[in-house]
């Protein structure tokens, strides 16, 4: 059963969502993850096993499908 670990509701919707993660200070985006995304407040929880299929994807175990330029800022 989920509960958002955020703020305790057990309201969630299934999507499919995109996510920048940083691997040895490089930022990589991977696109169309399956999530529980909370219906309250947003949160994204990944099960264990997307969660290992990304690990294994980013760390070589597949090609990226195209390279993108990111605008960065600094909040200082």
């Amino acid at each position: 059963m989920f509960r958002c670990y955020v703020c305790g509701s057990t309201e969630e919707n299934q999507e499919r969502v995109s996510e920048v993660f940083v691997i040895e200070g490089k930022h990589v985006l991977v696109e169309e993850i399956p999530a529980s995304v909370c219906a309250r407040c947003g949160e994204t929880t990944f099960s264990r096993e997307t969660t290992e299929r990304i690990r294994r994807m980013v760390h070589g175990e597949a090609a990226p499908l195209r390279a993108e330029v990111m605008d960065v800022f600094a909040y200082a």
